[in-house]
């Protein structure tokens, strides 16, 4: 691997962390001589350009008795290696995608390191020996079928990158955009009238859950015959659905928070298997209480990777705050509301304007001049509540982002293990960058003192709550 071309040396440059990269880069070559560092121009989703280093090589894999050597690109961000690289495969002419849990019709790769990306505990390395792992269970890559003579495996693959839906045989490549609702009642009917009304879905189902404590509002639905609605109480129709938003709740009279709480776990274990099954690909959105306890229960019980479980969290108060620093106090600043959807929630900045934010956010560092800001910012927010119709125009956002790949950065509940230094597994609210692979959690940030306790006592809470729980 040569870094002393002047090439190389003049991006380098330009690396934030460039010592730390350097030394990333050899000992990746020490273990892997065949991956090249090539300089290139990258484009992001807006359309603006950042000349970066890109990895080039192959990864082998060894799939029913041969042995693939898989061509890949990795994209270093100039904050690299404390953020992740963007990873894509590199199709030949002769080959296809095979999109899969991994990987998506565009080529990007996602993996539980990738969204959990943490340095110096992850590395190219690792991430290299993850994508041997799972491109040995689930191949990527399949032969280009052409001609009349096909070997039976290029045709099996060819036929696993079909979906079957309603209205017949479709590619991969132009999925139907269905989305399910689980559970009636106030929350769900709001959440079924603001997806509709953001207009991007070709089919929405609204399942009323029997053992849910929130129910109605599917016999209003099937009177009237909504336009692209179809209400069932069988969880089998949500079958190939791309978003699902669980909003069933199941409190009991119990006197115990931690027995309460157990009736909705109970209530998950007879559903979140069943959805995972029906839905491989879909991304869960709960909206269930206590959210960031359920997300966490629905990811464990799902088998599903954490970038494709996520919970509803904090952005609604993340657009809140957004709006309040826009309009009351003119910083023009995307900001996010992080932790638990508790007293314990802290407010942070993004890098960019709002209207930058498919620019790759990242979060801005702290400020002592930008705190009495947004300790302002949060005070306005004090006293507006999370009501129904409001947190359907928040879960309505965060289905729109995934279902037209949009790329913004939401606070939503996520596997908060390995940022910012925090060791437990527990699920707290991030920044996400949202999209039709799921969320890509922004790296972490050092908080104030006070703010790290914040998220610390949470996550001890929160980990002490999981703890007692029969999953």
């Amino acid at each position: 691997m040569d870094l002393s071309l002047e090439e190389i040396q003049r991006i380098l440059s330009k690396y934030k962390f460039r010592d730390v990269a350097i030394e990333e880069l050899q000992k990746l070559h020490r273990i892997h001589p065949r991956i090249n560092p090539v300089t290139g121009t990258y484009t992001f989703s807006d359309g603006s350009q950042k000349d970066l280093l890109k990895l080039i090589g192959t990864v082998p894999v060894k799939y029913e008795g041969r042995s693939y050597n898989l061509p890949i690109q990795l994209w270093l961000m100039d904050s690299f290696p404390f953020t992740p690289p963007i990873c894509l495969m590199r199709p030949t002419s002769s080959m296809v995608i095979r999109e899969g849990k991994h990987v998506d019709a565009q080529g990007r790769i996602h993996l539980p390191g990738l969204h959990n990306w943490d340095h110096p505990r992850s590395s190219v390395v690792g991430l290299l020996a993850e994508m041997t792992s799972k491109f040995e269970d689930e191949p990527p890559l399949a032969t280009k079928p052409s001609g009349e003579s096909r070997d039976p495996n290029d045709l099996l693959g060819f036929v696993s990158n079909l979906k079957v839906n309603s209205a017949g045989v479709q590619h991969n490549d132009q999925p139907i955009n269905k989305v399910s609702v689980i559970g009636g009642g106030d929350l769900g009917m709001a959440s079924v009238m603001s997806i509709l009304a953001k207009g991007n879905v070709d089919k929405l189902v609204f399942v009323d859950i029997a053992e849910s404590s929130t129910k109605g509002g599917t016999m209003d639905l099937g009177i009237f015959n909504l336009p692209k609605v179809e209400v069932s109480k069988d969880l089998s129709a949500s079958a190939g659905s791309r978003v699902v938003v669980v909003t069933a709740n199941a409190w009991s009279d119990e006197q115990s928070y931690v027995s309460v709480v157990q009736t909705n776990v109970d209530l998950y274990r007879s559903i979140i298997p069943s959805l995972a099954r029906l839905c491989p690909n879909a991304v869960l959105l709960i909206a269930s209480q206590p959210v960031d306890i359920m997300t966490h229960v629905a990811w464990r019980q799902s088998g599903l990777p954490p970038t494709h479980v996520i919970g509803a969290g904090c952005n609604l108060d993340s657009e809140r705050l957004s709006h309040i620093l826009d309009i009351s106090l003119n910083t023009h600043k995307q900001a996010w509301v992080i932790g638990e959807l508790s007293d314990n929630k802290v407010a942070v900045l993004s890098n960019i304007g709002q209207t930058g934010a498919s620019q790759h956010p990242e979060i801005a560092p702290r400020s002592n001049a930008l705190k009495p800001v947004l300790d302002r910012a949060v005070e306005l927010l004090r006293g507006r509540g999370q009501r129904s119709w409001s947190m359907g125009l928040s879960l309505a956002d965060i289905t729109y982002s995934i279902l037209m790949n949009r790329k913004k950065a939401h606070s939503v509940s996520t596997l908060a293990q390995g940022w910012g230094g925090l060791g437990s597994e527990v699920f707290l609210s991030l920044p996400c960058v949202l999209g039709a692979s799921g969320s890509t959690r922004l790296a972490g940030v050092s908080l104030a003192q006070d703010e790290d306790a914040k998220l610390r006592d949470s996550t001890a809470s929160l980990s002490n709550l999981m703890a007692q729980l029969k999953i």
